[in-house]
């Protein structure tokens, strides 16, 4: 069970969760400057507690971060996303034959999966038809 968010969590869920595209850390700074915070620190620790329940994600490929749009959360540390190139839209989605998948790899290869992220580099339905 999720902890009730401290003030800096909760100043951070907000705005990404209002986000329209993924946000660094030093976007989500600028953004709550006039909240109190004011030390990249603070973000950081945030965003760490934020993706420890589960509520925030991070892309790697941007090095920036999403607020979870998965009320089910995800299959077994199993989470992907839909990038575009061109607009920045970002679409989670969790695919239970895709985890299945590589649980299987994992298991052939001795591996102990613990999470995985997946990340689609393309162009969303609407950049793609333009």
């Amino acid at each position: 069970m999720i902890e009730t968010l401290t003030k800096n969590q909760q100043l951070v869920f907000d705005v990404l969760s209002k986000a329209h595209a993924p946000l660094s850390a030093y976007n989500l700074l600028d953004e709550l400057r006039d909240d109190g915070l004011r030390a990249p620190p603070q973000i950081y620790r945030a965003l760490e507690k934020l993706m420890e329940y589960g509520m925030v994600h991070r892309l790697d490929s941007m090095n920036a971060f999403v607020a979870c749009r998965h009320d089910d959360h995800h299959h077994e540390g199993f989470t992907a996303f839909s990038i575009c190139n061109d607009c920045g839209e970002v679409t989670e989605f969790s695919d239970p034959e895709i985890s299945k998948r590589l649980d299987n790899w994992a298991s052939q290869h001795k591996f102990v999966r613990q999470t995985t992220t997946v990340e689609l580099r393309g162009q969303c339905e609407k950049c793609a038809r333009a």
